[in-house]
């Protein structure tokens, strides 16, 4: 799931009467210091001293309520990673080329409605018209170079924007513009392209000038030499593989620290960069074709959390990960960014953001209860809940608890936090059942912080699979590797008379056979079928949810 929960103590707020100043600055104080204590507790142990860090500002009101760094900037060298550590944000630079269009937007020298050959006139666009306003909601339906197949070849070498283009430009459309929303890093290189066309100026110097200068954010800028990040690592703590900084440009090139891109929002807030009707479009959710909301606005998601509204918005690149909340009403910031990918933290970023956040806006998430319903209550929750025809949310009453999974998902577990409501995992996203009048549950609504969704149950009984016997000779049949896709390798190998599929650096899959041909990772609802052919040879196809990739056997 996307979003993960956090514990967090409540601050009683006591109403008294008007305090003297001797009084209340020491009252203060230790209120200052019980935040700064509940912040450091829920960080601490996810960034150990002796290994890669993460550096953290929050602001309330625009002043700084708690700035440090954990862990280290050098592993090798033991260099600690302080607060003012320079890293690379990854995708919340798109936050930086929104504003940069939304800026030329306002001086006339653009408009969000304009079809993008009006700056890029050898765009190939298919026959459709794409808009400026759909690169920057992630609803063009341009595929995103990064998902290419062949991105992973070309990722080290350094190329010119119009050669970035030219990679992915001649890609048929994936949708309709406007008619849905698909994460598109393609969307943020041609803003880039654009920027440069619009404005005379190269995209990382129209940021300097127009935005870090002006605003003092001296340590952010293009990765170049001038601006250079601590040591990112990967997943295991090792020195993550290089990439050129060309590709991802204007999708997720930059180099900052928190404290100026504490800098920034401030200076959004305090409407220093754009019209006060332009940022709130910014900020606002953007509407697909036929109506319906998208989770994206304009370089931010944009949300709700337990009823508080939230601009946020995360980066993945090499060796780093960011996160960023802000929570607009409470006037609350926070800024994490971290020299480790993500799959090595072991909680995602957003997890810590979004909780210090609400916790400093005095709204704490919610925690799972102590004390769960007994088995007879669980049993009343069991069912089908379909999503539409072909997908489902399947709960179950399983290991003492209960757990959700949606068609093509994995497996989780729901944690009871108030009646008939629960957490998915460790999540923030909620799940919550209804009943009719006879205390029969009918429905459950999903709140995943950019949706809120309700599904009606179909059925009270849950599908069971039907196991069937394998020879181990037969199974012996499909052993190998299968490259699926760049970074994608599945190691079929067998144990007794079970097949295990490992993809390469992660764990093993449970599989279960559901056919001499089939066979099914039940908690994550992957589906591996293999096919042989007259003349031996041996393939996969791997199925989960509407994704499906093959390949042919390497022994």
């Amino acid at each position: 799931m996307r979003r993960y929960a956090v514990n967090v103590v409540t601050v009683v707020s006591l109403v008294l009467a008007p305090l003297s100043p001797t009084l209340a600055a020491p009252a203060a104080q230790a209120e200052e210091q019980a935040l700064a204590a509940r912040i450091d507790a829920l960080i601490a142990p996810y960034f150990p001293a002796t290994g890669p860090g993460v550096a953290v500002i929050v602001t309330k009101d625009g002043k700084t309520v708690f700035r440090k760094g954990y862990g280290r900037a050098d592993v090798a060298s033991g260099t600690a990673l302080r607060a003012d550590a320079p890293a690379r944000i990854g995708s919340m630079t798109k936050q930086f080329t929104a504003v940069a269009i939304l800026m030329l937007a306002d001086e006339g020298k653009l408009a969000l409605s304009d079809d993008i050959t009006r700056f890029l006139p050898d765009y190939p666009t298919h026959g459709a018209k794409i808009t400026i306003e759909h690169l920057l909601t992630h609803t063009s339906g341009i595929p995103s170079y990064t998902g290419k197949r062949g991105f992973r070849d070309v990722m080290r070498t350094d190329v010119t924007v119009a050669q970035g283009i030219a990679f992915f430009k001649d890609d048929a459309l994936e949708f309709v513009p406007g008619s849905r929303f698909s994460y598109d890093n393609s969307g943020y290189f041609l803003l880039g392209a654009i920027i440069e066309k619009a404005s005379g100026l190269p995209y990382a110097r129209f940021l300097e000038e127009r935005i870090f200068k002006p605003l003092g954010m001296t340590h952010t800028g293009y990765e170049d030499a001038r601006f250079q990040p601590v040591t990112g690592y990967d997943g295991r703590a090792q020195p993550a593989g290089p990439i050129s900084m060309t590709w991802p440009y204007a999708a997720g090139a930059l180099v900052s620290t928190v404290d100026d891109l504490a800098r920034w929002q401030a200076a959004l807030a305090d409407g220093k960069l754009l019209r006060p009707d332009t940022l709130r479009r910014a900020w606002s959710a953007h509407t697909l074709n036929d109506g319906t909301p998208n989770p994206y606005g304009y370089g931010w998601f944009v949300g709700r959390l337990h009823g508080v509204d939230e601009v946020f918005h995360g980066g993945n690149i090499p060796g780093f990960t960011s996160d960023a909340v802000w929570l607009p009403k409470e006037h609350v910031y926070v800024a994490m960014l971290a020299n480790r990918d993500a799959d090595g933290i072991h909680v995602p970023l957003a997890k810590l953001t979004h909780g210090i956040a609400m916790d400093v806006a005095g709204k704490p998430l919610p925690v799972p209860s102590a004390t769960a319903p007994d088995a007879a209550t669980l049993d009343g929750y069991v069912g089908v809940y379909p999503i539409d025809d072909k997908r489902a949310h399947t709960v179950r009453h399983e290991n003492g608890g209960l757990t959700i999974q949606g068609t093509g998902m994995p497996r989780a577990p729901l944690r009871g936090y108030r009646k008939d409501g629960f957490l998915i995992g460790d999540s923030l996203i909620t799940v919550q059942f209804q009943r009719d009048t006879k205390g029969v549950v009918t429905d459950l609504t999903i709140d995943d912080e950019l949706n809120r969704t309700t599904h009606h149950r179909s059925s009270t009984t849950v599908p069971e699979l039907r196991a069937v016997q394998v020879a181990p000779a037969v199974l012996d049949q499909y052993l190998g590797r299968y490259p699926l896709a760049p970074g994608l390798v599945i190691e079929v190998t067998r144990e007794g008379g079970t097949l295990r599929a490992t993809p390469v650096g992660q764990p093993a899959m449970k599989l279960t056979a559901l056919a001499q041909d089939t066979f099914v990772d039940a908690e994550h609802d992957i589906r591996l079928h293999f096919d042989k052919q007259a003349d031996g040879t041996v393939g996969m196809t791997l199925e989960q949810g509407p994704h499906k990739l093959s390949a042919p056997r390497q022994l």
